[in-house]
């Protein structure tokens, strides 16, 4: 069975999904207030990504880091250049991704950071082959850094890394327990959908990843959950293959 496979072993029970490529905003990190490292969800969040492993599957995940600084909003508010302000929100996510990483290996999981630039000897640099070494060695990748290069969001560096290593599924995580089709912390009359493609949220405009990402997945054929992260257990749910906030499709 390949590791995209995307269907439970019956003869095993093993996971539905082989490979998944999650998705951490910066902001999640930071807890109630969205900033800085805040250590109990730290803490939370090495918990969940334990027990996703313990179902079998073999994790990926993609950082942000809006928790210490968005290039785009530093590049608006003071005479930053936009080039200088994204390598700034860069090495965001290596700080993120250092963190992730010695609180995971206190659970006795390791975990790699792989970035396009090593960043001295803070990570290994990307390339698909070593990342799939990785893998199969057991470990968790943190991959740092974005795409490397400015004007793209972490987001699509997401989309990027599940396609380059095969995923069978893009998990996003979110505040909100899936995708709506206005915003649910405003209005109560908010509906969630169950399931959408791709196509159909490019065309309504909805707030799931940037166009770019989106467009990737649709691209790859990689299909992608979102999902409240403070939902207890919901990563693991996912990994066994259970329905967990809204799926998109690549399909039409």
């Amino acid at each position: 069975m390949g590791a995209n496979d995307r269907d439970a072993d019956p003869a095993t029970g093993g996971p539905a999904h082989r490979r998944i490529l999650l998705k951490v905003s910066g902001e999640a990190l930071g807890g109630r207030e969205g900033s800085g490292l805040d250590p109990a969800t730290l803490d939370y969040v090495a918990s969940e990504i334990a027990a996703a492993r313990e179902a079998g599957i073999e994790l990926g995940i993609v950082l942000g880091g809006g928790n210490f600084l968005r290039g785009a909003n530093l590049s608006a508010g003071l005479p930053v250049g936009r080039v200088s302000a994204d390598q700034m929100g860069m090495l965001a996510t290596v700080i993120n991704a250092l963190a992730l990483r010695d609180v995971l290996a206190v659970r006795g999981i390791t975990a790699r950071i792989l970035a396009p630039d090593p960043f001295g000897a803070v990570a290994e640099r990307f390339s698909r082959t070593l990342a799939l070494e990785r893998l199969a060695a057991g470990d968790v990748l943190l991959l740092a850094g974005g795409t490397g290069h400015p004007f793209f969001t972490t987001d699509t560096a997401a989309a990027l890394r599940a396609a380059e290593l095969d995923a069978a599924l893009l998990a996003k995580a979110t505040k909100v327990d899936g995708v709506y089709d206005r915003d649910p912390q405003a209005d109560r009359r908010a509906r969630r959908y169950e399931t959408l493609t791709c196509r159909e949220v490019i065309e309504k405009r909805l707030a799931v990843m940037d166009l770019t990402a989106i467009s990737l997945c649709r691209a790859a054929g990689v299909p992608i959950v979102v999902f409240d992260l403070s939902a207890a257990g919901a990563l693991p749910a996912i990994a066994r293959g259970e329905r967990v906030g809204t799926l998109v499709s690549p399909g039409d």
